[in-house]
């Protein structure tokens, strides 16, 4: 009697492990109920669609979809869900401080790697679930990347494109300081190259410590000491040939440029996407059709740069250089829209302060977008750029279980994406304020 008892005693732990097993496994398995949903490929809103997830992917969408014993659900039958969104030109690493110089001078790499976590967080709950981080020191965006790959901290997914290639006294070069200043570091840590040869191997040295993407400096900038705003800053021959070796390597290239002759000069190279691209022609512009080139171009944060920096000890000189560029980058993207050039969101963030991506989008509708298609430049359009259209950029089967929440349409009032109230990642709840 004892021996059967103590048989049917483990018969039924066994059971019970094997449905808390089960149960277990089903934890990972969630069903979103999505009343509005925002279809990027189509250009449509769907009504009353359910969203099967497991673990970090999307498993199948639709409205007659049988929810899994066990499953999770999540109930946002109120409310308008869109895919994560994606921002193509951030620098995670860095933010401005109270003082321009102290930025410059008094900052280590070690300094930046302590805050980039907090900033890589505030991207993340302001909505965004994948960036293109274009160019940080000392490879801290690839240990970033890494982390949160990892799952040691929250953040979005992370393109790296490290090092920033410009030339001597170009926008990537330190300027307007003394030459007894140098640095102390292996020289091509400061991404500065000249020559075929030269610009060639600085695109493989930032291969080789993680780069997924090439930037370079097509032509001079805003935010350096350098004379020109918009000059070009390597030769037709350099541009050629670090897009080239990129495209050995599988990778593609961003340019800065603002002067229209500099971004003529990229798009003729190569390069995936002009960033910035503040002063347009008709010529640029249809180089850029013909070439199928993005225009990522940060509209936003002029209002931000002259509001901000000359409190912080900002040279005039800069200040001045971004009065010049402001207005003429906003209009040449307005002629970008009107001429069907393609347009993926891109903001500058650590321009101005982590979290405010979404401020953007305001700026993307006043100058010639719709509400949906400043969104499908966040999404569907973004992850074309990356080369992850198969990965993020839509809610579709297959896809990373990456998605955002309002309470309203953000299609009839856009600045809602200013504050994202739900966020998921991979399936992952990183934000729910609708209960609140």
């Amino acid at each position: 009697m004892i021996l059967l008892r103590s048989k049917f005693a483990t018969i039924i732990l066994l059971f019970l492990s094997i449905n808390s097993f089960a149960q277990q496994q089903n934890d990972s398995v969630k069903v979103i109920k999505a009343g509005r949903l925002v279809d990027v490929e189509s250009g449509k809103t769907l009504t009353n669609q359910l969203i099967l997830i497991d673990h970090d992917t999307i498993k199948s969408i639709g409205t007659n979809i049988i929810i899994p014993a066990g499953a999770t659900v999540i109930d946002l039958s109120d409310a308008t869900v869109l895919p994560g969104l994606i921002d193509c030109h951030t620098h995670l690493t860095v933010q401005p401080g109270e003082n321009y110089y102290d930025d410059i001078f008094r900052k280590t790499p070690v300094d930046l790697a302590i805050v980039a976590p907090i900033y890589a967080k505030r991207t993340l709950e302001a909505g965004f679930t994948t960036c293109r981080d274009v160019g940080a020191a000392a490879f801290i965006d690839v240990s970033l990347r890494n982390a949160i790959n990892r799952g040691d901290i929250p953040g979005p997914r992370i393109l790296a494109a490290t090092l920033f290639i410009g030339s001597t006294g170009s926008h990537g070069d330190l300027n307007g300081f003394s030459p007894y200043l140098d640095w102390i570091g292996p020289k091509q840590m400061t991404g500065v190259a000249n020559g075929v040869e030269g610009v060639r191997a600085q695109v493989r040295y930032n291969i080789k410590y993680g780069a997924e993407v090439i930037k370079f400096g097509a032509s001079a900038g805003v935010l350096t000491e350098e004379e020109s705003v918009g000059a070009p800053q390597f030769s037709q021959e350099e541009m050629n040939a670090i897009v080239e070796e990129a495209h050995l390597w599988g990778l593609k290239t961003c340019a800065h440029a603002h002067g229209t002759i500099a971004i003529k000069m990229a798009v003729k190279a190569g390069a995936a996407s002009i960033e910035h691209g503040s002063f347009l022609d008709d010529e640029a512009i249809k180089l850029m059709k013909s070439h199928g080139t993005y225009l990522v171009a940060d509209i936003y944060n002029d209002d931000y740069i002259l509001s901000d920096y000359a409190k912080h000890g900002t040279p005039e000189k800069i200040i001045n250089k971004e009065k010049l560029v402001g207005k003429a980058q906003r209009l040449s993207f307005q002629r970008a829209a009107q001429a069907g050039v393609k347009i993926a969101f891109g903001t500058d963030a650590g321009v101005y302060p982590h979290g405010w991506n979404g401020k953007q989008f305001k700026y993307m509708v006043k100058f010639g977008l719709t509400p949906m298609q400043a969104i499908q430049a966040a999404t569907i359009n973004a992850a074309d750029l990356l080369g992850w259209k198969n990965k993020v950029g839509s809610l579709s089967k297959g896809k990373y279980a990456d998605l955002i929440a309002l309470k309203d349409d953000p299609l009839t009032d856009i600045t809602l994406l200013e504050h994202i109230p739900f966020v998921m990642k991979g399936g992952t709840i990183y934000k729910d304020e609708l209960k609140k």
